[in-house]
């Protein structure tokens, strides 16, 4: 059964390492509608978390590690995975369940959930209940500093790879000119066919009336899902947006909580996106999936999809990891073990804990390693503070 396992074992953390990270630079320097993410992938760091028996598991986290979760954890204390989840949550509580130091919390859960894997020397997708080595995917780009040229050639070559549903950026000259959007929504949709499904994202970038009037422009392009189109937060007129557009509304990669999932349903969004690395557990990703299941709406969900397939081998088939280019592809050249990509699927390695490994030879050769600092009860933090909430 999925998630059928005991929350009450118990875990005792001796160590952590912390391999700091220089910036790694993506491929092609792009940008969306409101300016994000520039030239660079989203790291800073590499995190090693030992147990008491020397078992261990890695993942890519920020430095809030070291400040927010080590201080708490490397004790010499022993709790149940229940227990030192609650723990922390609760001491958390007063950066907001928004806030960044939260999804260090989500991180910690990976790495407990990883460790109690690698103890059974199964991979993360087994323990956790997964029936298939594999996980459904769609692919994203499509960089507003790309001209027409290359957003198509780029969109014809993800159908080529493989994939059914693709994705691209509008929202033009920071959303002033969605001429130059439609010309190339007529571009793409000419060139991959009407079978392909094709999703949009405007990163937030306009204003109600605006998303509104793209839409109806749009709709002549059979448009999969509109991503975003409107601030995040503004419930009241993202329900406004849905009540006035015939295509599907897509909410969630900002918001970092399963709650906030619900209450874009509760306001009309017909598709829900959370990001597994900013939400503060993994079973909050999974239930997002569950809640989407019984509430016959759809599920997507963004993130490094390299890092996702575990939980992607959960999904159904019909929902969704974002493969998105710019980011999952670059970090991909830092792994000397991953999935395999094939026919809009991420097949799994058969290996303990999460599905990849790093090469350290890559990115040591790449000068991309800054320093490597080992924490444990006697260098650590001693008293935990709460800093920068308020």
């Amino acid at each position: 059964m999925v998630w059928d396992f005991d929350q009450n074992e118990k875990l005792s953390f001796s160590k952590a390492v912390v391999y700091d990270l220089n910036s790694v630079p993506v491929d092609h320097p792009w940008r969306d509608a409101t300016g994000g993410f520039g030239g660079a992938i989203p790291l800073q760091c590499w995190v090693e978390l030992y147990d008491t028996d020397g078992n261990h598991a890695g993942t890519f986290t920020s430095h809030g590690m070291v400040d927010n979760i080590f201080p708490l954890i490397l004790t010499g204390e022993t709790r149940s995975y229940k227990d030192w989840y609650n723990l922390i949550y609760w001491k958390l509580r007063n950066f907001g369940f928004n806030s960044p130091q939260i999804t260090d919390l989500g991180q910690f859960d990976l790495l407990m959930l990883c460790i109690m894997a690698t103890r059974r020397n199964l991979p993360l997708y087994k323990f956790l209940g997964a029936t298939k080595n594999w996980a459904a995917a769609y692919k994203g780009g499509g960089s507003l500093l790309a001209d027409d040229d290359l957003l198509v050639s780029d969109m014809t070559r993800f159908v080529k790879e493989g994939f059914s549903t693709i994705k691209f950026k509008v929202g033009s000259d920071w959303g002033h000119n969605m001429e130059r959007d439609m010309r190339r929504l007529k571009k793409v949709r000419a060139a991959v066919g009407p079978n392909i499904k094709i999703a949009i994202d405007a990163n937030q970038v306009w204003s109600k009336d605006d998303a509104i009037k793209f839409a109806q422009m749009a709709e002549p392009y059979q448009i999969e899902w509109f991503e975003e189109p409107i601030n995040s937060q503004h419930m009241d007129e993202i329900q406004e947006v849905v009540n006035n557009c015939s295509m599907p509304i897509c909410f969630g990669e900002s918001m970092r909580n399963y709650y906030a999932q619900v209450g874009y349903a509760e306001h009309g969004v017909q598709i829900l996106d959370p990001y597994i690395g900013r939400t503060p557990s993994m079973w909050q990703n999974y239930q997002t999936s569950l809640y989407c299941k019984e509430h016959n709406l759809r599920f997507v969900s963004g993130g490094m999809t390299w890092v996702n397939a575990s939980l992607g081998a959960l999904y159904d088939e019909d929902q969704l990891l974002e493969f998105h280019e710019p980011m999952v592809g670059p970090m991909g050249k830092l792994l000397k073990v991953k999935c395999e990509i094939k026919n809009g699927r991420f097949y799994l390695p058969d290996i303990p804990g999460q599905p990849f490994r790093v090469d350290w030879d890559v990115i040591k050769k790449r000068n991309l390693l800054n320093k490597i600092t080992w924490y444990n009860q006697n260098n650590v933090a001693k008293d935990f503070h709460v800093k920068g909430s308020y």
